[in-house]
């Protein structure tokens, strides 16, 4: 019978919960993963995978909601325009600040919380604190049953409270391509 630790992953990429959503998720794309246990120390707090990321990504509003403080709007009767007088649509120019920056220049100052989503908040947001851990001597048929059953990627090998690996479907999929289950 083969066992979860025949088959486990031990080069395991763990993240800490204060690295920003941005930098696990180029680091997930990097090692071509798609998920990672969460650590604080030696101790396992939670699992983050893209779909987390990419959930709160599509779940949070890009620009504030907030709207700045504004007086009470009053009715008045529309402005007759003269040849020569500025405009009625000056108003707009009282309206917003920056009316007359340029358009490229509003779209390179992508720097602020709003823009950089990613940048500004952290794993620890939106991390699953729910750890679903097995032996490493249960059988890989446990395992399987366990990730389809809650239907997750992947499993922490946990031995005695220490992570000692992590099994995928991905290394499920190996297994059974090569036989060895």
């Amino acid at each position: 019978m083969t066992k979860v630790r025949d088959l486990m992953s031990t080069d395991v990429v763990t993240v800490a919960p204060d690295l920003t959503l941005r930098n696990v998720a180029e680091l997930l794309a990097t090692r071509h993963i798609g998920g990672a246990p969460v650590m604080t120390g030696s101790r396992v707090v939670g699992v983050v995978s893209l779909n987390d990321i990419l959930s709160f990504e599509a779940s949070t509003p890009v620009v504030p909601g907030a709207e700045p403080d504004r007086p009470e709007w009053e009715l008045e009767p529309p402005e007759e325009w003269r040849e020569g007088e500025e405009a009625p649509a000056a108003y707009f120019s009282d309206l917003w600040p920056d009316a007359g920056a340029d358009v490229l220049e509003r779209f390179e100052q992508t720097g602020t919380p709003e823009w950089d989503l990613l940048g500004e908040h952290t794993v620890g947001e939106v991390m699953s604190r729910r750890v679903v851990a097995i032996d490493p001597e249960e059988s890989v048929q446990a395992a399987a049953r366990l990730m389809a059953a809650l239907q997750i990627h992947r499993v922490l090998v946990l031995e005695q409270g220490k992570l000692v690996g992590l099994l995928s479907s991905m290394d499920l999929v190996r297994a059974v391509a090569d036989g060895r289950t």
